[in-house]
Formats: structure tokens, sequence, C-alpha cells
């Protein structure tokens, strides 16, 4: 898997909204989470809920894009039913950006700082993690964090991808 301190591979994929999305993207230079899953993936079930809190407690000032290892229809109802509200960007079938960040299992949590530089990088399921993406997206708004994922909310702490 891509390291933090490493320069963030360039790509540009379709979403599932009919638009190419680019990283980077010059005109808007921002820290990027980019969330690698699979419709097959239960770890990412229970994943997108947390991620989804993310995008809830930080609405503006950077950006959340899921990258599907599916097809897009599959992608857009697996979106559609976790309640996916960011773009979901298509790598499947070639997954050349799957192969440039190199997720050894979904879901895969990215941060690209606005510099594009890899800030964190993390897989599988850990509340310890998502509380440190929250700390960070935090950090760079320049706003308190907020915890997104509870210790006591009766999912476990961790479970692997």
């Amino acid at each position: 898997m891509i390291e933090a301190g490493a320069p963030a591979p360039p790509f540009t994929l379709p979403a599932t909204d009919g638009l190419d999305y680019s990283l980077p993207d010059d005109s808007q230079r921002r820290a990027t989470l980019l969330v690698f899953f699979k419709s097959t993936c239960g770890t990412c079930d229970l994943a997108f809920p947390y991620v989804n809190r993310l995008k809830d407690a930080y609405p503006e000032g950077w950006r959340l894009w899921a990258i599907a290892q599916d097809p897009p229809e599959t992608a857009r109802e697996y979106a559609r039913r976790h309640g996916i509200g960011c773009p979901v960007l298509v790598d499947a079938p070639a997954y050349r950006v799957s192969k440039l960040y190199d997720p050894p299992a979904t879901p895969a949590l990215v941060l690209v700082d606005a510099d594009g530089t890899i800030a964190y990088a993390t897989y599988g399921f850990a509340k310890d993690d998502l509380n440190e993406l929250s700390r960070r997206i935090a950090g760079y708004l320049g706003v308190e964090a907020r915890v997104v994922a509870p210790a006591d909310d009766g999912n476990p702490s961790f479970k692997p991808g």
C-alpha cells in the first residue's frame, strides 16, 4: 500500500454521475480522502456509515471520493444502498488506480494533502483510524475535531478488510 509521505499518483477516473474526476485538480487544491471499496466487502459495509459521518461532520473545504472496484451499475447500486453522498469513481475493470495505490484489502482509506502528498493511509475497519482521519481533516479546516467512531456504539473497534 502506498505510504504516508509519498507523492499521490495522479489519475483520472469516470464516476457514476457521468463526470470525470482527476487528482490532482489544480483548480481545487484541497485535501482529498480516497476510499477504495468493493461491493462484496462486508468490512466496507461496516465502514461506510462512519465515512459518511466524516462528510457530515465537515461538509466543505475538502473532498471525499469513493473508488469502486466494481462495474458502474454495481457501484451505483452499492452507493444507493449505503447512502454514499460523495462522487463514486469507477476503477473496474482495469483497476488502474488500485494498482497505483496498491490497497492490500478493502476498504482502504488514503488521505491526500492539498499539496499532493499522502498524509495517512489505512485499510480495513478501525475506529481509531477513522477518528484520526477526522482529527486530520479538522486540522486542515481549522475546526474542532469530532469523534465519528465512538467506542460504545455497538460495533467492533476493529475488523480486518
